[in-house]
């Protein structure tokens, strides 16, 4: 059903071989017709070398637009807020090559459209909302947030925590809800659409994912040997008379007169350190021990379930405020490519609005009901034990839940019940994000080399459940619980706070506000107020260059149990966390490296950046003329 072409249209048209002029892995954006979405792509396609703008773009009429705008500019690098391989060239070209890229543009447009009716929706509204829910709820909710909170003043922590989640994480969650669903790409291609240069982010992101999937699964081995191990009469952490205990061990909830010593140690705590992790057979980071056969097998079975639920796609599945911006940026998980791709596979006009507030809203208040059941639980022990708070959760991360919440449960009536259905929930809370995490990597690399990947999804999900299994074998040793905190603090913390920081700035600078926000209009049918767009520009990328060059310029000192950690381990812990955010300044390199043109026309791309910004100035101080 092709339409009539010219002599310089014919090839391009009807060789399905050469259907788009450009690249297989480019989008077509030469000289000064320029594709933005598929609806964009279908009207280049019906109405031949006419040009229809989008809604968004009758709304715009700067001479610069930026992403892929159908209005042709005067401006010296026409909509350059992203130009891979193309060049920036001057207006002056000729009638010949205007027409040949015009046919190229229609022919890239019809294959865009192609690839957006068979592209994977979600069945059900439903679906996806409880998906990302189940993702940004995750075991940090239950653990991290209650601790942090104590460790930085209690209630006072919650104003840091909400002012972050205001002005940093729910915008920026919004953000990437709007430009998956938007633009219907994963975490490497969407930058095509956004501004190639920052291609970078999206490989940088698969990495971090890895690193996540190789200590978090653990944790969740963890969980399952718990779960296993309570399907029996009398919980195996309440009483002292186990081959693994010790002469310290005390049970203080006993019948018996026992008094809490400075060397006693809970039936709960030496089971989790002594049968579980058996980190007493390890010397620290420096001898790691062998790798404990139980802990193997109960992470096998976590990541066959993991493969046989997502190998078919979505269908089937200041220190205060350092604290604060991580605790938030990690519960609601942008960054890591997850809402990126779970996005991407929503109907064009979903209301992505409302699922950011609701999904941040039960995120929130998941919580904070989190943290009055541990605070309860905390101090009830500490009573017994006749201790302060910070004594019963001197150490942080999981033990709190494989110690305190396990020994609290072990004293409840039908306590092998209720420690069942913990550790069940514990288990369904990581497979979640574990799903979403990895659904991130592969959408995003199956986007981007879909003529090698798109047909074998079931073989690439083996082949990364494979590589996941194996980069995990570290953190299954009997010094695997040192390897699980170094990474945790360093190769995600710093790294997932940069890689925002960039997507932040790419977003609103580089691909420009006002064309992001007229993108959200044509999905929802109405922009962004000036709230979103102050936060999406400045705030948020100020918050978190601020709290990223906090952390970097005084790392944590790591302590786990009764083991320091050697200085050269945050010399370590740098360099995990560097080597995925370097994938962007080397990103950038190659592709002002490969890319050909003068010195005159790379000058021309940069002038792009700079008269953005000088468009989104003007754009906020007119903005903030209300206050």
């Amino acid at each position: 059903m092709e339409k009539k072409a010219t002599s310089n249209e014919t090839q391009l048209l009807t060789s399905k071989k050469d259907v788009s002029g450009c690249n297989e892995e480019e989008d077509c954006r030469e000289n000064e017709l320029l594709i933005r979405n598929p609806k964009s792509a279908l009207r280049l396609v019906e109405d031949g070398n006419k040009v229809h703008p989008s809604q968004g773009d009758k709304e715009e009429a700067a001479p610069i637009s930026n992403g892929y705008s159908g209005v042709q500019s005067s401006g010296p690098c026409n909509g350059m807020g992203g130009v891979e391989d193309a060049q920036c060239t001057a207006p002056a070209a000729t009638t010949t090559t205007t027409t040949t890229t015009s046919a190229t543009c229609r022919a890239e447009g019809q294959q865009q459209l192609m690839e957006l009716e068979d592209r994977e929706t979600w069945s059900k509204k439903i679906d996806f909302l409880l998906s990302v829910i189940g993702y940004a709820v995750d075991l940090g909710n239950v653990w991290r947030f209650p601790y942090i909170c104590y460790q930085n003043g209690g209630g006072a922590f919650l104003i840091p925590y909400t002012i972050m989640a205001i002005f940093g994480g729910i915008p920026l969650f919004y953000m990437e809800l709007a430009l998956g669903q938007y633009h219907r790409n994963g975490c490497i291609s969407i930058w095509r659409k956004i501004c190639p240069i920052f291609k970078g982010i999206g490989f940088a992101i698969c990495i971090i994912d890895l690193y996540v999937a190789s200590y978090y699964n653990t944790i969740m081995a963890w969980a399952f040997y718990y779960l296993v191990s309570s399907f029996t009469t009398e919980l195996p952490w309440t009483s002292c008379t186990n081959a693994w205990n010790t002469g310290n061990c005390t049970n203080y909830f006993s019948k018996d007169n026992v008094s809490w010593t400075l060397y006693s140690i809970s039936p709960a705590e030496e089971f989790y350190t002594r049968q579980v992790l058996q980190v007493h057979r390890s010397n620290g980071l420096d001898d790691l021990g062998g790798i404990s056969w139980q802990l193997t097998l109960c992470l096998l079975l976590i990541f066959t379930i993991v493969y046989f639920s997502i190998w078919k796609g979505v269908k089937t599945s200041g220190k205060v405020w350092v604290d604060a911006a991580a605790q938030i940026f990690f519960s609601l998980g942008p960054g890591f490519g997850v809402l990126l791709a779970y996005a991407s596979y929503n109907k064009f006009h979903n209301n992505c609005y409302q699922d950011a507030l609701v999904t941040s809203t039960v995120n929130c208040m998941t919580s904070f009901v989190s943290g009055f059941v541990i605070f309860t639980v905390l101090g009830y022990m500490a009573e017994m034990r006749n201790e302060d708070v910070s004594e019963v959760a001197k150490d942080t991360g999981p033990s709190l839940l494989f110690i305190t919440y396990a020994e609290a449960i072990a004293n409840m009536p039908a306590s092998t019940f209720f420690a069942i259905i913990f550790f069940l929930m514990l288990l369904t809370l990581g497979l979640d994000s574990t799903f979403a995490g990895l659904e991130g990597v592969i959408t995003g690399v199956l986007d981007e080399f879909p003529h090698v990947w798109s047909k074998r999804r079931e073989l690439f999900v083996l082949g990364l459940i494979i590589i996941c299994f194996l980069g995990s074998l570290a953190t299954l040793t009997f010094g695997g619980a040192y390897v699980v905190k170094l990474f945790e603090e360093y190769a995600t913390g710093p790294a997932v706070l940069t890689v925002v920081f960039l997507e932040a700035v790419a977003v609103a600078w580089f691909y420009g506000i006002t064309q992001f926000c007229n993108d959200v209009k044509e999905m929802l049918g109405f922009a962004p107020g000036w709230y979103w767009r102050v936060c999406w520009v400045a705030i948020s990328p100020i918050f978190l260059l601020f709290v990223t060059c906090s952390f970097l310029s005084n790392p944590p000192e790591l302590r786990l149990f009764d083991y320091n950690y050697p200085y050269w381990t945050t010399v370590l812990g740098y360099c995990i966390g560097t080597s995925s955010v370097i994938c962007i300044p080397i990103y950038m390199v190659y592709r002002l490296i490969v890319t050909p043109g003068t010195l005159k026309e790379v000058s021309s791309r940069l002038c792009c950046f700079y008269l953005t910004v000088r468009k989104e100035v003007i754009s906020i101080s007119i903005i903030l003329q209300f206050f």
